[in-house]
């Protein structure tokens, strides 16, 4: 069994591809309970929720909010979009010029969290649903990809610092990896994210992809090498 998923938990995700479960499948939600709502300033709770006018009107009201950060887990409105890939927000935020190489607690910048399929679980099971009709599942499935590619263009475009390591020594290229995002490897290749980085259980990218049997992405990173 893969076990209980939740929050952050980086290691869940790489659990889930090892078991041979779609890794597209959302399990890394920030928790946005009752509870914790109190630690969340505005502004990221809408940049999460997909709000994109209430982020207009706060930055209009203050434009200090634009590199917020909240008590919670230290993420800004740019991270909080970028976990749920809510591109109209994240782009409004770049145009603003919003800090990417902000971390939160865990060190992550929002490139780390933007190299994920961002496939919830509705669209996960539309995709299903409608694969046979027309190939609309196919074609949502599309949509969704390249979403996320134009999610990591931007950040590149901004800056980011594509080799930036979290609190477990991983880039985004380790988790590309993990997640098995096909899509968005080449556009870190050529933004010239470092193959040979290892994270803290001793693996490089190339490594990972080795291990979950990912033969496309090792080609990928081979080639690249």
């Amino acid at each position: 069994p893969v076990g209980t998923l939740t929050g952050c938990d980086f290691g869940a995700e790489s659990r889930v591809a090892a078991a041979g479960v779609s890794p597209t499948t959302i399990f890394w939600k920030a928790p946005r309970t009752t509870a914790s709502a109190k630690y969340f300033r505005p502004i990221c709770q809408a940049a999460y929720n997909n709000d994109f006018n209430k982020v207009h009107l706060l930055l209009e009201h203050n434009s200090n909010y634009l590199n917020v950060q909240d008590s919670f887990g230290g993420d800004t409105p740019l991270i909080c979009a970028c976990r749920q890939g809510n591109n109209r927000i994240v782009n409004y935020l770049l145009r603003k010029h919003a800090d990417v190489n902000l971390r939160n607690k865990k060190d992550r910048t929002c490139l780390h969290y933007a190299v994920r399929k961002r496939f919830t679980f509705l669209d996960y099971v539309l995709i299903i649903i409608l694969m046979p009709v027309m190939l609309i599942g196919y074609l949502l499935m599309v949509s969704k990809t390249k979403q996320n590619e134009h999610l990591v263009k931007m950040l590149l475009r901004a800056g980011v610092d594509v080799n930036a390591t979290d609190s477990s020594g991983s880039t985004a290229l380790h988790y590309a990896c993990e997640m098995k995002n096909q899509a968005v490897i080449p556009l870190l290749l050529e933004a010239h994210a470092d193959t040979s980085v290892k994270n803290q259980d001793g693996e490089t990218p190339l490594d990972i992809a080795r291990r979950l049997q990912f033969h496309n992405i090792e080609s990928m990173i081979r080639k690249n090498s």
